[in-house]
Formats: structure tokens, C-alpha cells, sequence
């Protein structure tokens, strides 16, 4: 058995309890068999030689996750167009990159929602290539005419290449989604509203009606427990979504105080997305237009949503508007546009995600049996929670245990 302690940390564990300023965590064959204060750790056998690491009085965190991220297209390093100009091979290799600066941003969990599919998650898995582990919808369903369709006036058609899927019944939408489910995704992605980037609708428009959301729903339910994401910005969308039933709603900008409830009362969660507001999103001009309304909206609803009492996860969008790796600057906006305090905002990302991806059973808080995702990092982040967005100040990753990230030099 390999033993791993980190000593001399400030503990935040995820849970939402205070801090423990002077902590240890030991970590046995990737797990964690203890998280807490110094004074209580228990005896270690010096015989088994186990590695302690100094981390300095920085503070140690659960991994963090990311519940909306596009592995599959390049933020601002590039354009989705340049997707068209390379072969699909080609494609797999930019992720390698992309995999590996999530993972050092201190992100041991992401969902995918559209355009990876399973192998990419299973060469995660099984050690092919260094990353995150991965929860993958591989597509994205929608009606024609919708968010997931990329037609556009030349006759050209990138729906396939974005990982769109459209389905204008009832019983479309059954029979592709038995078939995803049949390969293994983890997550069912539908937009019931229009979107910013898509080129044809707009987010007021009514996407997936409820009862396309709802027999998603109910099949991905049927099929192993799965959950439903659905991209939903304006009022219709988020109706019908979450009257649907959708797990999660996935950015929630024009929710009402009825709405809020509702979702309250089935106990939905809400992934805000709020960093990819910061910037304009320029895939067209027409994206350009549409997120300047958006994004203010997205600013002035989410303090009423958190308010409200709805769960809320972490998620970025990571790969359109903000780069990949840049998750832990959503806490900041939490905090700055939704009144949370660093501490929930923390929680947010670890112990909520978690919940919502279905895995707090095994990840998102630092207690004894979970899987040892820990992160370290520079500093207190409850006294400047948008440290955490500087890569620089995430020192140390480990997922289950194993070192996928070292800046701080640590020996391990």
C-alpha cells in the first residue's frame, strides 16, 4: 500500500465547514483515509515508508469540476470553422493540449456536451492520454432550425461537424437517443432554446418543446439512470425545460421567480455559465449582436436564482467563448455577480457539481473513502477567490492520488 500525506495545509474540504488551519490529508492507494486537523490525524506505520509533502500552509481543496465544457472546439486559440479544414485525426490530436490545461487548472472532473464522444473518455480512463476524468452527451439534440443546427444560407452544412443531432418529433428523438445511450454516453444534451452562436434562431425562440425534453428524459432514465442537460437562455426554453424535467438547466439567464420555484421544488440544478458572458461571442456577427443582450441578462439573473435556493453547479462553456483551463474564474463571478461567499462558491464546484454528475458518492468533498482528486493551491481563496483563476497558484494536482499536475515542485 502507498501512503501519501500532505501536512502543514490549510484544509477546505468542500463541504462548506470552515477551514482547518493547520490540517493534514492522507492519502492511501488513492484514496482518502483521513482529511482534518493535525491533532487528530492518526498513526502513521513509519515502516511502510509513506511520502509526506510539506505543502507550506497553502490550502488543500477537492479536485474541482467543470460541468459544461466543448473539449471539441477551440475558444480563442483558433475558430470552429478551422474544424472543417483538418481531418477528423487531426481533430483528437488539439485535445491532448486541451485535456492536459484543464487538468492543470486544478479540474479533475468535466462534462462534455457535445462533440467528444466515449473513446475520448475511455482513453482518458484507461490511460492513453492525461486529462480529466470525462462525462460525455457526444451530441447535442435539437429541432431544425435550432441551436444544434449549422446550416447556413451557402448550403453548407456543419450540424455533424459541431456534434448536433436534429429531431422535429417525438419518436425521432426516442430512437437517437436509445442509440446514444446503446454507445454509452453518460449525459443527454438537448437545447430547448435557441442560442447565441447558432446562426439561425435566437434565444427567445422555443427549442425542444417539453414533450421532446420529457421523452429524453424518460429514456435516458430508462437506460442506466442518465441525466438530462438542456441548453435553455430564454424564457420558453427554460419552461419547457424544466417542465420536461431536465436534471440541469444550462445557462438559465431569463428565469422568473415562478420558474426559480419550480425548480426548487424538483430539486434542478442550475449551471450559469456566467464566465463565457465577459466577452462578446464572436463566431458570427450575429453572435456578436445577440450576446451583448444576453450576457447583461445573465448578469442581473443570477443572484435572484441563488437567492431562490437552486442548486448551483459549475460550468464554463468552456472551448466557445472562454479558453479551456479557465474554469476556477467562474467562482470570481459567482461571488461578484451572484453574492456567494468564496466558501460557496467552493462548495459550488466541488461538492454540488458533484452531485449533479451523480459521483458525490466518490468525489467532490475531501472525507474518508472518497477517491483522492485534492488540489492545492496558492494562498487562502476565501480571502481572494479569483487567485484561483491564475494557474500559477495551482501548485499541485492529484487525481486518485497520482500526480497529473506539479507547479509547486512538490516531491512525490
Amino acid at each position: 500500500m502507498t501512503t501519501t500525506i500532505l501536512h502543514n495545509a490549510r484544509l477546505i474540504d468542500g463541504t462548506g465547514a470552515d477551514a482547518i488551519a493547520d490540517a493534514v490529508v492522507v492519502i492511501d492507494d488513492g484514496k482518502i483515509t483521513y482529511a482534518g486537523a493535525a491533532a487528530g490525524a492518526p498513526q502513521i506505520d513509519e515502516s511502510a515508508k509513506p511520502v509526506k509533502v510539506d505543502v507550506g500552509g497553502n490550502t488543500v481543496t477537492p479536485g474541482f469540476f467543470d460541468c459544461h465544457v466543448h473539449l471539441s472546439l477551440p475558444g480563442t486559440k483558433g475558430s470552429p470553422i478551422s474544424a472543417a479544414m483538418v481531418p477528423p485525426s487531426y481533430r483528437y490530436f488539439e485535445l491532448i493540449d486541451r485535456l492536459k490545461t484543464t487538468v492543470g487548472a486544478g479540474v479533475t472532473t468535466v462534462r462534455d456536451l457535445m462533440g467528444i464522444d466515449v473513446g475520448v473518455r475511455d482513453a482518458v480512463a484507461h490511460g492513453l492520454v492525461a486529462g480529466p476524468r470525462l462525462l460525455v452527451a457526444d451530441k447535442m439534440f435539437s429541432q431544425t432550425g435550432g441551436h444544434a443546427d449549422f446550416h447556413i444560407p451557402s448550403g453548407l452544412d456543419g450540424t455533424g461537424l459541431v456534434g448536433g443531432l436534429l429531431v422535429d418529433s417525438v419518436d425521432e428523438a426516442r430512437k437517437e437517443v436509445r442509440q446514444l445511450l446503446r454507445n454509452g454516453v453518460d449525459v443527454v444534451k438537448v437545447a430547448s432554446s435557441g442560442g447565441v452562436t447558432s446562426p439561425s434562431d435566437d434565444p427567445d425562440w422555443l427549442g425542444a418543446r417539453t414533450e421532446i425534453v420529457a421523452a429524453l428524459v424518460e429514456e435516458a432514465h430508462n437506460y442506466g439512470g442518465r441525466k438530462v442537460a438542456a441548453h435553455a437562455i430564454g424564457l420558453l426554453g427554460i419552461q419547457a425545460a424544466v417542465q420536461g424535467g431536465a436534471h440541469s438547466i444550462e445557462h438559465g439567464y431569463a428565469l422568473t421567480d415562478e420558474l426559480r420555484a419550480e425548480m426548487v421544488e424538483r430539486g434542478q440544478y442550475l449551471v450559469p455559465t456566467l464566465i463565457e458572458t465577459l466577452k462578446p461571442d464572436t463566431a458570427t456577427p450575429q453572435a456578436v449582436a445577440k450576446s451583448t443582450k444576453w450576457h447583461a441578462l445573465a448578469h442581473e439573473s443570477i443572484a435572484a436564482s441563488i437567492e431562490a435556493g437552486i442548486k448551483v453547479a459549475v460550468g464554463t462553456d468552456a472551448g466557445l467563448v472562454p479558453d479551456h483551463g479557465a474554469t476556477l474564474g467562474e467562482l470570481g463571478c459567482l461571488v461578484k455577480f451572484g453574492g456567494m461567499t468564496p466558501m460557496q462558491a467552493i462548495v459550488a464546484g466541488t461538492k454540488t457539481s458533484a452531485e449533479l454528475c451523480d459521483m458525490a458518492d466518490k468525489l467532490g468533498t475531501l472525507e474518508a473513502g472518497k477517491l483522492a482528486d485534492v488540489v492545492v493551491v496558492k494562498g487562502d481563496p476565501l480571502t481572494d477567490i479569483d487567485s484561483l483563476a491564475d494557474h500559477d497558484n495551482i501548485l499541485l494536482v492529484l487525481k486518485e492520488g497520482k500526480t497529473a499536475s506539479n507547479r509547486g515542485g512538490y516531491a512525490l
